[in-house]
């Protein structure tokens, strides 16, 4: 070999262990507080997969719109999401509300604020990505995921940056979090600036809450073996295959309202595989408040029915707006006798038929294989993976 080509083969193999090792120190030599802040917990150079988790074939529902998953943008969510420093006395976070362990719910009926207890019960966030529905809150009042984001922030009694009642305003929590290093760092990281906008935090914070998903559950399993819902799973057993049924069977009614034959038509309002809410949903029934007297009949939302429970088998909490149904037999219970309550001009009329509240006459083995079926629902993953865990 010639020495010149010894040569060029040498300062190539020199140019290219610099280069290497210098990919690999330039993250840690522009944002060493990220990373002593979260070692062990975030590795800039290599990144939690949140871009490109497995979808199944048959989840068609997305709310993404605009707000494409980025690795980057879902870690700067992640670390948001689980910082007290977004509340106004750095004692909670959306993370307090929204625990993993519960499917980012919360067992209590009403979630601790800064300045009290939350209005109405913790929804759960596993799969909030997968529906048609794109407003979000109970009662719908955040036309999209990014601009729920922060209004729990900026609510008094929840994280307390309202600029109200004494309290700073969001530009308050932008000041305060713009001297914090390692959000000059992440900040700059993710969108090549420092400078810290409310809609930077929306993009991030929903782009995190989208990509918890969940679809390793025994229902899954089934799912992938069949071309569609309305097939027998055969991974399931006789029960759960006569719950998913009555699931997705509608009701036959006589004129007054009562099922005669059929299956109880849950599918209606949350229709597999997503199980999210149907966007047309009205009222479900239930008007009750939290905290004082009334009646609040703007309740059209729900999360999905995925991880009701726990592996364990356990409730991942309280059911409803009011966290006042306890476990999945009461939530049967609520639909198989609906009565139509005094003031509840926004009923759905899927649960009215002929004008008169759903009597579904279920007999225990039928309200037993829904429990069953409900419960296929739930996976393991969600509770275990480390990437949506606390990073501090």
């Amino acid at each position: 070999m010639k020495y010149s080509s010894l040569l060029g083969i040498t300062i190539a193999f020199i140019f290219c262990s610099c280069s290497n090792n210098s990919s690999e120190t330039v993250v840690t030599d522009l944002y060493p507080n990220v990373t002593s802040k979260f070692a062990g917990k975030i590795d800039l150079n290599n990144l939690a997969n949140y871009s490109n988790q497995t979808i199944p074939a048959y989840i068609t529902k997305d709310n993404t719109s605009g707000n494409s998953i980025t690795n980057k943008g879902a870690t700067l969510g992640r670390v948001l999401f689980y910082d007290k420093n977004l509340s106004s006395n750095n004692t909670i976070s959306c993370s307090s509300c929204h625990i993993q362990a519960n499917a980012f719910g919360d067992i209590a009926i009403a979630s601790d604020g800064v300045n009290g207890t939350t209005a109405r019960h913790s929804m759960r966030l596993a799969n909030a990505r997968f529906s048609n529905e794109a407003k979000f809150f109970w009662d719908e009042r955040a036309i999209s995921l990014e601009l729920q984001t922060t209004q729990p922030i900026q609510n008094h009694t929840e994280m307390g940056f309202s600029g109200t009642n004494g309290d700073g305003s969001i530009s308050t929590l932008i000041a305060k979090l713009q001297n914090i290093d390692y959000y000059k760092e992440l900040f700059k990281y993710t969108y090549g600036s420092e400078v810290i906008t409310e809609n930077k935090i929306q993009l991030a914070l929903a782009q995190f809450v989208r990509s918890i998903q969940s679809f390793d559950s025994k229902y899954d399993a089934g799912r992938a073996l069949v071309a569609n819902d309305n097939q027998n799973f055969s991974n399931f057993n006789a029960q759960e295959n006569q719950g998913k049924n009555l699931f997705l069977t509608p009701p036959i009614f006589d004129a007054n309202g009562s099922r005669i034959s059929g299956g109880v038509g849950c599918a209606a309002c949350h229709a597999a595989p997503e199980f999210d809410i149907d966007p047309n949903t009205k009222n479900n029934g239930i008007i009750g408040i939290l905290n004082g007297t009334g009646i609040d009949i703007t309740i059209t939302r729900a999360p999905s029915l995925r991880n009701l429970v726990k592996t364990d088998g356990t409730l991942n909490g309280p059911m409803m707006h009011t966290g006042n149904l306890a476990t999945l037999k009461n939530v049967i219970g609520h639909y198989g006798k609906i009565n139509i309550a005094p003031g509840n001009t926004n009923l759905d009329p899927r649960l009215a038929p002929n004008g008169f509240g759903q009597q579904l006459n279920l007999t225990n083995t039928e309200i037993d294989a829904l429990v069953a079926f409900l419960k296929t629902l739930s996976g393991t993953n969600l509770y275990e993976d480390s990437k949506w865990s606390s990073p501090f």
